[in-house]
Formats: structure tokens, C-alpha cells, sequence
């Protein structure tokens, strides 16, 4: 694997023309500010451009020499700690853009003094220093660059400060902090710290500490939440034993003998065990709304200083502690505060450095060590940003790349290594893209795309360094420094150094890969891979959606998923798979591949395992794309050459609708001499179709048994029906089938729908309401859920086609009886009710079969009688059907009373048949509580002209004069009845009591 691609991402360099030696410098939104060394005590502020220049904004006095400074996009202040008098004071700038308009008023105040009125209208026109005094001197100092808070290191405690925005009018807004949070720690003095959404990195010499404050749950006891939050968290009982003694053991009553503690490392809950207790002391006032905080820590690192064969090496010390966002794609951000507050934190990284070695940690929803850095020199500062990392030595301005890209976007999409997306590994080695010498690199930081370097060179080198050399970068001429008010050495320079834009290294980085292509594989794999991820940095920058270069970045990443694509597809490696995910991601169609990866007129070119994933999964997905008859040939080239297996299957693909039916039958013919299969014979049917050949077609369906060619369908669905915008179109095959041999679709359709590649949904676009699907599909159906559906569809269609008069589209498959016969879905057909259809009227004749295959199934006990009213409604009014069916469903819900009302309102002759069927057991009563009842009135109102009702009298007669008792018998017969009518059931009641 190379380890340096020697590209060129920094560009040209210019040199900013300060007045003054520059002894600290940090970067603001589009800043720079620059302290000087102790004898001028001011600061400079030069505003940036985005090509690379710089103008000067003008300057301000500090207090005393500036130690540290750091500048916050949020609230746009300069926060610096100084010394006067051997103390130290940290002091805050704000609205220092006034000086640019010519302002020289400045106000000095006190952090959370309460501003008048008067007072505060003329600081809209002056520059405010914000003094935060602390009871021990400053140390270090971090702004978060999410909401501004401030964070200051002091021996043994952390101090933070919260930003607020004070409202005094609608003209005037204030900025102020208060001191809100202590972090008490147990002997550490901290010597770097970062600070951003609530996280902390704080570092010793040789140790790391990173922690995160956690909101817990609001308590209204303020005097609760008070002492939750100043709760000392213990060290875990039996920690790390082997760490050596604690922090504070550590004090040597031997100056001439040095103890190392052995390196640690503890990730998430195991850094509890880092043996550095925290008290957290809340400053804020008590109130209702009082934040809790708690901790977590998150990571512990101990290291050692470097032993190396020339002794011991007293300069190991960490440096360049670094705390990374990574927003969400697409997050809208503009300059106003207000918005860039509102931006989402996607994940944060962690960087520290050791003189050799650096490290990259992710600190978001996991902990872990994404990267390791090797130096091939020692390093003085190094600053990581989204696309690289920048490393000083004593003569180096380094770059590497690194890996944030990669695991935020994980972050944003757990899912990404799939067949539609996918990003280059987290694991993906780290290398140096140059290594640029510099006379005396002192300190650098980052501001977009550009690097400001500072370089001190020693007096001895300045001679070499004014002679032409080859070491510089080439100087703009129209940016000269002035010197003429320097008194100090004049060694020193402060640049500003572009780096290139990511479009323009995104094409040298392609370019260079291309020497790798037929001699190191992984190295171009590796080379593309990091352009990629050079491109995907940038497009996750929350200045993406307002950047000039939006479409062409998003035009280049789908370039690089394309070159990603081809590589996977062309070398045999272990990521073949990856061939997929990037082709997709790149945007090509599948013909648009086949024109990159193919050779014309090369017979003999031989395909790599990714291309053959690709063009295998594309075929057997329902893409929307079809091949021209040329590149669908070439496709059933290259199958037949390299996976003749696969050959029944992408035939079968709608992309290749176009292929030449005889070419594809002759390799087919080929391929079954070695593997045949039922598909594969099926395949050869369906092509036999395309090109007319009935008698190939004939010979080719008789090779197996109709149960066998059903069951061959389940292994290539698509011979039956493919997808057109989401939309279930049947084949020329399905359409064949449906017109010459429907029992065959039909069993090939109910073993797709059984073996789940069928959703019933499809099935009801892809025969179009073929009732002959759902009965057979009745038959073999076992899951309550689709057996109702099927029931009530069926049930749906046999009452439309009655209602309408609609004739079948086919002749049935199956009739009524054989249904009865093989499904228990659908029930003998109750005498009764036939007694009923037998005076039917002529136009019922031409629809018998769908009505009995109606009455059959609500015969049955499957179908829910309640369910199915609602389709049943319009045969309510259709003759004698309709009565079957009413009668039908009141028996099953119960209500036999209106069934009977019913019948002897308009079929009194088959009222005794169904009583006689239905009124059994516990429903025996309703023959003398009901029927007779409405015999005896009926009967009265007709007389002797209904010798119908009579007859269903002396039947009923007969069956309770069995059941009831002579007593019961006599109370219910009517008063003004004739006794010789009733005297024959008289005498059968009381022979048979006589009997018993």
C-alpha cells in the first residue's frame, strides 16, 4: 500500500503584512486575529477572503501579553487570556467590528454587571471587554463552537461560562456570560482543553480525559437538584490495578529516580476507572428552571514518555487537543447567529497528538479509535479539519488524510453498506498526500480552506532562506509584507496558505490513480477512495447548500461512485460486492455500465465477479430500464460466458425484452445439455413464444407434468409478470397461458401466491378479477387473515356478476360441486334453499352456476355472515336469490324469527322444509313460539284459499304435538279453531303420554 501520494493540495501562499511579530493567532468566522509578542501588547485583525488574501480591519490594545486566545463563532468575541504583573486575567472582546468603521471607544466591564439603559445605547458604537475574574489563574480556554459557551482550565477545576444574549431594546442586543458550572478534579492541572455541545477534552502532559455533561431530569426541589449536581463520583471499587499508584502517589521523594505509570486506555463506561473523581459545583442562581448536570466519561488515555535508544526523551508531551463537529447534511446555515445555532450535530471526532505519533477518536454515539497518525518527524502543533489533517514538524507543513467523513456518515445512516449505498471504510489506512518544506513552522490553524502558518527561522538560516529555493511555495505579487515597523528578528513570516479546491485535488487524486490501475490494485482502490471521501467531506459541510460549487461537487460524487464502481467491477477483490452499491449511487444506467466496462468486438474478455454481481442483480431487480437489442446480445454473451446458470433468469428480465429470441433459444439449447431444469425448459417455451414457434412452444410444455411446470414457475416469477412502474403487468407467456391453458396459470399463480412471490393485491391486477385464482387459492389457504379476504372477494364477485348480468371471461375452471367436494370452504347447499330456487325465474337459468356457488359458500361456516352484508346488498331485491340469501344470513346470525316471517311472506312452501332443518336442539321452542303462531294468524286471514299454509299447519301440528306435553299443546291451540281439524293431534299427544 503507498503511504505518501505525493499530490499538491495546498496551493499558492501569501503573507499576511503585520506590523508586529506575531506571537499567538486564531481564526475567526472570516477573521484572523494576530496578538503580538510582550513589548506591543495588541492585536491585529485582518479580514479573510475566501481566495486567499487578506485586508486589514485594524487593532486593539490588550492588557498584557497574550498567552491564549481563542475566537467563537457563535457571539463572534474574542476570548484571550493575558499577563500583567505575573497574574493573569481572561477577558472577553466583543463587537470589535467597530473598530473597521473607525471606532476607537472602548468599554470595560465586569462579566454579569448589570447594564443601565444610558449605559448600554453607546455600546452598539464601541468595542466591550468583558473581564471574568477567577479565583485561580486561567490556564487554557475553549469556546464551543455550537453555542458559544466558554470553557476555561484552572489548576484542578474547569470553569464554564454560559453565552447570553441580553435584550435591552429592539435595537440592541447584548452579549454576556455567566459563570454556571465548576468540574472539580482531584491533583490535575490541565494544559489544553476543548469544548463543543457539551463535550470536554482535557489533557495533561501524558493524559487524555474526555468527558460529557448530561442534562438530568429537572427537579422542583432546588436544594435537591443542588446537591444531586455537586454529588462526588467514586472510582469504581477494584478499577484498573495494574495502572500503578494514583495521581496522587505520585510524588517522588527521590529526585534520582524516575516511576513511569504503565499506558492505558479506557472506552466508555470503563473510563469510570480512570481513578480522577469530578465534583460538579453549579454557580448558577437558584431557581425553577436550574439546569442538572451530570457526567459521563467517555474516554481515558495515559501515556508514557518515549523511550529511544538514544535515552530518555524529556519532551513528550501531548498537544493540539481538538474537538471535531460534523453537522447533518443538508443543515441550512447562514451568517446570523440565530441560525447557525440551529445547526444539527451529527457526530464529534477527537484529535490529540503526541511529538510522533497522533490519534483521531470518535466520541458521538460510539468511543473508538477511527485512526492513527505516524510522523515521520517530530511534530510542533497539528489541526484537524473535515477533509485533512495538518501537521508542523521543524521543516514539514504535512497533510493526511483522514476518516470523519466516513464514520459520520454512518452516523447519519446506520444502514449505508448496502446494495444501494455504501462508503469507503473507517478502516481505511491513513496516508500523507505532501509533505511541503518550510524554514522553522512554528504554529498553524485552519480558516476554510486555507492554513495561516507562522515561521520562525533561526538567524543561521536566514541567509540560505532569502536565495532562490525550490522549499517555497510561489508568493502572490501583490501581497508584499512590510517590515518597516518591525523591530524584532526578522526570521518570522505568517502566511496564508490555500489549499486547493476539493474539486481540483479531486481530480488529481483520479489522475494519479491511473498509474496504479494495472500494477497495484488496492493502492487505486485506496487512491479513489479517498477522493471519494474527499468530495463527501465537503458535501457535508454546512455551507454545502449555499456554495457556489453545489452541483458541480454533487456532478463530481457521482463521478467518483462511478470510478469506485469500475474498479470493483474490473479487479478481482474481496468488495466485488461494492460494485452495486456504487453504480447505483453514481446515477448510470445499466447500458450506460455496459458501454465503460465492455470492449466492442472483443469476444474474449473475460468478467470480473463485481460486474457479474451488478449486472446479476440489476436483471433480477424490476428496473425500469431497457436494454437495446445490441447491449441485451452482449448481456446473454457475457452470462453465457461467465455463469451459464444464470442464463433461464435474466432472460426473464423485463430489461431484456429485446434480445433476439432464436440467439437466446440457441444458448439455451447449449445449457441444458449440461444443466436442465424446469425453468430452464419453461424459458425455452417463453422464447419459442416471442419468435411464433408453436410447435417448439407445444414440445417444450409437454416435457413435464402440469404439477411440475407450476411448480417451475415458483423459481422465475418473472415468466409470468413483471413490474412497470409499480404496476403488475402480466407477460406474453401469462397472457398465452390464460387464453390456452388457464388451470395452468391458475396453479402456477396460487404456488407463487403460497410460496410468498404472489401478494394477493398482484394477483388481482394480474388476472384481472379471474375468480377461477381465488377459488382455487381456497383450497390450499390456511391463514384465517387471507381466507376472509378471499371469502369476501369471491363472495364480492359472484354478486356483481348476478346483479349485472355479467357473464364469466372464461368458462369456469371448477364448478360448483367440485368445489363442495375439495374445499371445506364451501358447503353442501341447504335443502331448503334449494326447495326455494326450484321455482326460479328463466333469467336466473343463465347465472345458476355463480349462484349456487354464492349459496354453497354462505352455506358454509368459514365465511363471517356479518362481514359479508355489505357486499351482499345488491341482490337484496333479486327474486328468489335474493330471499335465499337473506334467510341465509338471518339463520346464521341467529334471528330466525325473521327468517321465518320472511319465508311465509313470500315461500310459505319451503317454511316446514326449513324448519325442519334449522330448528333443532336449542332452537326447537321457536316452532311452537313462533311458527305456529304465524300459521294460526295466517291461516285465519286466508281461510281455506292457501291450501299452502294449511298443509305447513298440519305438519307443524304434528311436530309439536311430539314435543310439548298435552296441557302445553292444548293452551296453544286457537279458541275459535274447528275440533275436527285439531282432534288427530290431540289423540297422537296423548297416546304417546299414554306410551311413556
Amino acid at each position: 500500500m503507498v503511504q505518501l501520494y505525493n499530490l499538491h493540495p495546498f496551493g499558492s501562499q501569501r503573507v499576511v503584512p503585520c506590523r508586529q511579530e506575531p506571537a499567538r493567532f486564531c481564526c475567526g468566522r472570516d477573521v484572523l486575529f494576530v496578538a503580538g509578542t510582550a513589548a506591543s501588547c495588541r492585536v491585529e485583525v485582518f479580514a479573510l477572503r475566501e481566495q486567499g488574501g487578506c485586508d486589514a480591519l485594524g487593532s486593539f490594545a490588550t492588557l498584557g501579553p497574550v498567552l491564549r486566545m481563542a475566537h467563537s463563532q457563535a457571539g463572534d468575541y474574542l476570548v484571550t487570556i493575558e499577563e500583567k504583573s505575573k497574574a493573569t486575567y481572561l477577558r472577553a472582546y466583543m463587537n470589535w467590528r467597530c473598530m473597521s468603521a473607525g471606532s476607537s471607544r472602548v468599554c470595560v466591564r465586569m462579566v454579569g454587571h448589570k447594564m443601565e439603559e444610558s449605559y448600554s445605547e453607546t455600546l452598539k458604537e464601541q468595542m466591550s471587554v468583558v473581564e471574568m475574574p477567577l479565583s485561580d489563574p486561567p490556564l487554557c480556554v475553549s469556546c464551543c463552537p455550537v453555542n458559544g459557551d466558554l470553557l476555561v482550565g484552572c489548576k484542578n477545576k474547569l470553569v464554564m461560562f454560559c453565552l447570553k444574549y441580553l435584550f435591552i431594546n429592539q435595537n440592541l442586543t447584548v452579549l454576556d456570560f455567566e459563570r454556571s458550572l465548576i468540574l472539580h478534579f482531584d491533583n490535575v492541572i490541565p494544559t489544553e482543553v476543548a469544548f463543543c455541545a457539551r463535550h470536554i477534552a482535557v489533557t495533561t502532559e501524558l493524559d487524555v480525559l474526555i468527558l460529557k455533561l448530561e442534562l438530568v431530569q429537572q427537579s422542583t426541589d432546588v436544594t435537591e437538584c443542588a446537591r444531586r449536581v455537586s454529588t462526588l463520583e467514586k472510582p469504581v471499587d477494584g478499577g484498573v490495578k495494574d495502572e500503578g499508584p494514583s495521581t496522587r502517589t505520585l510524588q517522588l521523594e527521590l529526585d534520582e529516580f524516575v516511576v513511569c505509570q504503565k499506558p492505558v486506555e479506557l472506552l466508555g463506561e470503563e473510563s469510570k476507572l480512570c481513578e480522577i473523581p469530578i465534583t460538579l459545583e453549579s454557580t448558577d442562581l437558584p431557581t425553577e428552571d436550574t439546569k442538572c448536570f451530570q457526567v459521563r466519561y467517555l474516554l481515558f488515555r495515559r501515556f508514557t514518555p518515549d523511550q529511544s535508544p538514544f535515552g530518555f526523551c524529556e519532551e513528550t508531551k501531548l498537544h493540539s487537543v481538538q474537538l471535531l463537529p460534523v453537522y447533518q447534511t443538508g443543515s441550512s446555515v447562514t451568517d446570523h447567529e440565530e441560525t447557525e445555532n440551529k445547526r444539527e450535530l451529527l457526530s464529534l471526532f477527537c484529535f490529540f497528538s503526541l511529538p510522533h505519533v497522533g490519534y483521531v477518536y470518535s466520541v458521538g454515539k460510539l468511543v473508538e479509535l477511527i485512526s492513527t497518525y505516524q510522523y515521520s518527524e517530530k511534530s510542533e502543533q497539528a489541526v484537524l479539519t473535515p477533509q485533512f489533517l495538518h501537521v508542523i514538524t521543524s521543516e514539514n507543513l504535512q497533510c493526511f488524510t483522514v476518516r470523519c467523513s466516513a464514520a459520520a456518515a454512518r452516523d447519519e445512516d446506520p444502514y449505508i453498506d448496502t446494495t444501494i449505498k455504501a462508503c469507503p471504510p473507517i478502516a481505511l489506512d491513513v496516508c500523507a498526500l505532501r509533505m511541503q518544506l518550510f524554514i522553522g513552522p512554528r504554529a498553524i490553524c485552519h480558516f476554510k480552506n486555507h492554513i495561516i502558518l507562522l515561521t520562525k527561522a533561526d538567524m543561521e538560516d536566514i541567509t540560505e532562506r532569502r536565495k532562490p529555493t525550490r522549499r517555497m511555495l510561489s508568493r502572490k505579487d501583490d501581497c508584499i509584507k512590510s517590515r518597516a515597523n518591525s523591530e524584532s528578528e526578522p526570521g518570522w513570516n505568517l502566511y496564508i496558505i490555500n489549499t486547493v479546491s476539493t474539486i481540483q485535488l479531486y481530480r488529481e487524486m483520479v489522475d494519479y490513480s491511473r498509474t496504479y490501475e494495472n500494477v497495484k490494485t488496492e493502492s487505486c482502490i485506496h487512491l479513489l477512495s479517498e477522493a471519494h471521501l474527499l468530495v463527501r467531506a465537503a458535501i457535508m459541510d454546512p455551507h454545502f447548500l449555499n456554495s457556489d460549487e453545489k452541483e458541480e461537487l454533487l456532478r463530481v460524487f457521482r463521478e467518483s461512485c462511478a470510478a469506485l464502481g469500475d474498479c470493483y467491477s474490473r479487479f478481482d477483490t474481496e468488495d466485488y460486492h461494492l460494485a452495486l452499491p456504487y453504480y447505483r449511487m453514481s446515477g448510470l444506467s445499466m447500458a450506460e455500465v455496459l458501454k465503460r466496462l465492455v470492449s466492442e468486438g472483443d469476444e474474449i474478455q473475460t468478467y470480473e465477479r463485481g460486474f457479474l454481481f451488478y449486472l446479476t442483480h440489476c436483471l433480477n431487480e424490476d428496473v425500469n430500464e431497457e436494454l437495446s437489442k445490441e447491449s441485451a446480445n452482449k448481456v446473454l454473451q457475457i452470462f453465457y460466458l461467465a455463469d451459464p446458470a444464470q442464463l433461464p433468469h435474466i432472460l426473464c428480465s423485463p430489461c431484456m425484452r429485446n434480445v433476439c429470441p432464436l440467439r437466446a433459444v440457441k444458448y439455451l439449447q447449449k445449457v441444458e445439455k449440461i444443466m436442465p431444469s424446469v425453468v430452464l425448459t419453461l424459458t425455452k417455451a417463453f422464447m419459442a413464444l416471442k419468435t411464433g414457434d408453436l410447435a417448439m412452444y407445444e414440445h417444450e410444455m409437454d416435457s413435464y407434468k402440469e404439477t411440475v411446470l407450476a411448480c417451475g414457475f415458483i423459481g422465475q416469477p418473472k415468466l409470468l409478470r413483471h413490474y412497470k412502474e409499480e404496476i403488475v403487468v402480466p407477460t406474453e407467456f401469462a397472457v398465452h397461458l390464460k387464453e390456452m391453458q388457464p388451470g395452468l396459470l391458475v396453479a402456477a399463480t396460487v404456488a407463487l401466491h403460497e410460496n410468498s412471490k404472489m401478494e394477493l393485491e398482484e394477483a388481482d391486477t394480474f388476472f384481472k378479477l379471474l375468480v377461477d385464482f381465488w377459488e382455487a387459492l381456497l383450497v390450499v389457504c390456511s391463514q384465517e387473515e387471507t381466507l376472509q379476504e378471499l371469502l369476501l372477494r369471491l363472495t364480492s364477485q359472484y354478486v356483481w356478476r348476478i346483479s349485472k348480468q355479467q357473464f364469466p371471461e372464461t368458462k369456469p375452471l371448477r364448478t360448483t360441486e367440485d368445489l363442495i367436494n375439495s374445499c371445506n370452504h364451501f358447503g353442501l347447499i341447504f335443502p331448503w334453499v334449494t326447495s326455494i330456487m326450484s321455482v326460479e325465474s328463466p333469467s336466473d337459468k343463465s347465472y345458476h352456476e355463480d349462484i349456487s356457488k354464492l349459496q354453497s359458500l354462505l352455506c358454509s361456516q368459514s365465511i363471517n355472515i356479518a362481514s359479508a352484508l355489505p357486499v351482499l346488498e345488491p341482490l337484496t331485491e333479486a327474486g328468489n336469490v335474493g330471499l335465499t340469501i337473506h334467510v341465509i344470513c338471518n339463520t346464521r346470525l341467529g334471528k330466525y324469527e325473521e327468517a321465518i316471517d320472511q319465508l311465509l311472506k313470500r315461500c310459505p312452501d319451503a317454511v316446514v322444509l326449513y324448519a325442519q332443518h334449522e330448528l333443532k336442539d336449542n332452537n326447537r321452542a321457536v316452532w311452537w313460539n313462533k311458527l305456529l303462531p304465524e300459521l294460526f294468524k295466517r291461516t285465519r286471514l286466508t281461510g281455506n284459499d292457501c291450501p299452502v299454509l294449511i298443509s305447513s299447519l298440519k305438519e307443524t301440528l304434528s311436530v309439536v304435538a311430539v314435543e310439548l306435553e298435552l296441557s302445553d299443546f292444548l293452551s296453544l291451540l286457537p279458541e275459535d279453531g274447528t275440533a275436527a281439524f285439531f282432534l288427530p293431534h290431540l289423540l297422537h299427544c296423548s297416546q304417546r303420554k299414554l306410551l311413556t
